[in-house]
């Protein structure tokens, strides 16, 4: 892993403030023409916010949505949307991540848009994921959500646990019941400890009939750039 783009500060700066300076320093790597993948949360609020900033000074772009929240928020800045039935092939998508390890392996799904974003990044020539210093690990090991239909909801979680895995099914806030995805599914947040073998344990957990996709990311690591909020500057992050 290699770091480049290292830019000079003096004050220590919020979470907020380092999060919109990540997001801003990606939708800079947006170019005219491109079509582009939205992920969802709160870093890249800050980045489509830039985006549409630019828009107004002339951009021309189109974006992907991966969830109904960067879908709303889109349309509420008016960014020009378009869908991966109209645009397979994406030039650049920007997303978010729980954990980002040495390798660029991520852990993603915070959000529960784990499956649309993984479809995003799959289809991007470039994917720029935008975190501040705190998801930076040299080893994964927080939960990996994994997206299941309800129907297989037990098997799924009898298979984690053969795994070494203890899946926990995520509740809603302001809501009775599970968190339900966009695609109609329940999410197990599922902890493994220290992950030595991300790549492995995503094929596995995602050969489990009834999963859709777990959040791990491990495919993506030749075309990702990670920009990472400092207190001194935004810093890049590539194979």
């Amino acid at each position: 892993m290699k770091s480049t783009g290292e830019k000079s500060g003096m004050q220590e700066k919020t979470g907020d403030e380092l999060k919109r300076e990540a997001g801003y320093y990606a939708a800079g790597m947006v170019e005219d023409g491109m079509v582009v993948g939205l992920g969802t949360g709160s870093t890249i609020a800050f980045a489509m916010e830039r985006i549409a900033e630019r828009i107004k000074d002339g951009l021309r772009i189109q974006g992907v949505p991966t969830s109904y929240q960067a879908e709303i928020r889109a349309r509420n800045l008016a960014i020009p949307l378009t869908t991966l039935e109209d645009y397979p092939e994406l030039d650049l998508a920007i997303d978010g991540a729980d954990q980002v390890d040495g390798r660029l392996c991520l852990i993603k799904g915070r959000g529960a848009a784990l499956t649309r974003e993984k479809c995003v990044a799959a289809a991007a020539e470039e994917l720029v994921i935008v975190v501040d210093e705190s998801k930076i690990t040299t080893i994964l090991d927080a939960p990996v959500p994994v997206e299941v239909i309800p129907f297989a909801l037990r098997p799924v979680m009898l298979g984690i646990k053969a795994l070494g895995g203890d899946p926990v099914l995520r509740q809603g806030i302001r809501k009775d019941g599970p968190v339900i995805t966009d695609n109609g599914n329940f999410v197990l947040d599922c902890l493994f400890g220290s992950i030595d073998d991300p790549g492995r344990l995503e094929g596995l957990l995602s050969l489990m009939p009834g999963v859709l996709s777990c959040g791990l990311f491990c495919a993506f690591t030749d075309k990702t750039t990670v920009v990472v909020g400092r207190s001194d500057g935004c810093r890049e992050l590539t194979r």
